[in-house]
């Protein structure tokens, strides 16, 4: 690998991991995004020099060397950014992040997660159980764990990796799973697939890249038709069946324990460290991934899993007022149908007859033209609702396309659609009690301040 690495789009969250792979690795590293945020404050602190301008001249001298730089850039950037068009002209190596994801961890035992949804949270959770365990693991997330403060772990002689495995522009067709669980296929990025049946077909080839002897480990009830090669064994899990589930659950105030069913043995009274309904779920697929390996130490996986805090914006609790019977604010990264639906019925769960204000801030146009309906019919599960304009992140705008088209079809009467600008401000005059915030944008920003506002 050449010495130093430029990255187009630094600060997403899956480009930070390779970021500080390669500088725990010794190289020199810096890079591009359009705009400065927490994350790359981080970075940048940690030893990355980012830009935020996209003209070639803002690129570091080290880095003009074609001999010695390689080029990792994320799909999400335009084409025709001229910080990559410079690279390209010039006769760098230029590589998606995926693929150099897929160099790294060719030679390991990787376990790969892919799924429309729950991917962050199982990854994170088989990360932290094989950190907690005899023999670790390297670790690229798409979200930063709590109880590590990054998404990046390092275990230079462990011989696995657990990998986030993303369907976005198929970049998981360039990994090699020991491993691959998905935990689900509810259609997503049809800017990328154009229909179900596409998008259906690629998570099929991902199944298909599979080492042989290796395992593939399903949720219940997929229309994906998987086709793993000959000698991989194929698992089911769910909550309630499969070779992989949980039994004799028990909820109480706060808490939730259950009995993991393996095929290797029984894991009793499992105690989730972030206790929300969606999580019994994702703790089975993150077991069931290292229940596979030749990591499984059963006594491991019930202490990592009492003890995993989470990561940031998937159900990150921000606030909870005297123990939970005052004000709470959750935040969390859903910003698919189906992920919003569990999302609040969690909440409904952890806090039974409490009311439930959600804040939701769509993300793409092309996702709200092609799940519109259905983002309607799941925010309808909310006591009240806070909708805000479409965070467009990488699109133009669609003409006939707006946040208009959800809020019309939500059936809470208590509903409201308004600019960001306006959120805490409508907050404040709203005296809420439980509050969710959803979204893939920059909806989480306003946090601080609407915690601010109560206290004022």
């Amino acid at each position: 690998m050449k010495p130093n690495i430029y990255f187009i789009g630094a600060g997403g969250i899956g480009m930070a991991a390779l970021e500080r792979y390669f500088l725990a690795m010794g190289a020199k590293v810096a890079g591009y995004d359009r705009t400065s945020t927490p994350l790359t404050d981080e970075l940048r602190a940690e030893g990355v020099s980012i830009s935020f301008d996209e003209s070639a001249g803002t690129i570091p001298e080290p880095f003009r060397d074609p001999k010695t730089t390689l080029v990792v850039y994320t799909p999400a950037v335009p084409s025709d950014l001229p910080i990559l068009r410079y690279f390209r002209e010039g006769g760098f190596e230029v590589m998606k992040r995926a693929e150099v994801l897929g160099l790294i961890t060719r030679n390991s035992r990787s376990l790969c997660f892919a799924g429309t949804h729950g991917k962050t949270t199982t990854s994170s959770m088989a990360a932290h159980i094989l950190k907690s365990g005899s023999v670790g693991c390297n670790a690229f997330l798409g979200g930063e764990l709590i109880n590590y403060g990054t998404n990046f772990l390092l275990s230079p002689s462990s011989p696995y990796s657990v990998i986030e495995a993303d369907e976005f522009d198929r970049s998981f067709h360039h990994l090699t799973p020991t491993v691959a669980v998905i935990t689900a296929t509810d259609p997503d990025h049809l800017d990328i697939y154009g229909t179900e049946e596409a998008y259906l077909e690629s998570f099929a080839h991902f199944t298909e890249l599979i080492s042989p002897e290796g395992a593939l480990i399903v949720h219940e009830g997929l229309k994906l038709r998987p086709r793993p090669q000959e000698g991989v064994k194929v698992y089911t899990y769910s909550r309630d069946k499969g070779d992989f589930h949980a039994s004799y659950i028990r909820r109480e105030p706060g808490t939730i324990t259950f009995d993991l069913v393996t095929p290797r043995g029984t894991i009793r009274n499992i105690n989730l460290g972030v206790p929300v309904e969606v999580n019994i779920e994702n703790a089975i697929a993150a077991a069931a991934a290292i229940c596979l390996t030749g990591a499984w130490e059963p006594d491991i996986v019930r202490e990592a899993l009492s003890t995993y805090r989470g990561t940031k914006r998937r159900f990150e609790c921000h606030l909870k007022e005297d123990n939970g019977a005052g004000h709470v604010i959750i935040d969390d990264y859903a910003h698919h149908p189906e992920e919003i639906r569990k999302s609040i019925q969690s909440v409904k769960a952890l806090y039974p007859g409490r009311r439930l204000t959600v804040a939701f801030q769509p993300h793409l146009y092309t996702r709200t033209r092609d799940f519109a309906p259905q983002f309607a019919e799941a925010l309808s599960e909310a006591d009240s609702l806070i909708l805000l304009d479409i965070y467009p992140a990488r699109e133009e705008p669609i003409e006939g396309v707006s946040s208009q088209i959800i809020f019309d079809g939500v059936k809470t009467d208590d509903k409201i659609l308004i600019g960001k600008e306006k959120l805490v401000e409508t907050l404040k005059n709203r005296n809420f009690d439980i509050l969710l915030t959803l979204g893939a944008g920059d909806i989480n920003t306003f946090i601080p301040s609407i915690i601010a506002s109560l206290k004022n």
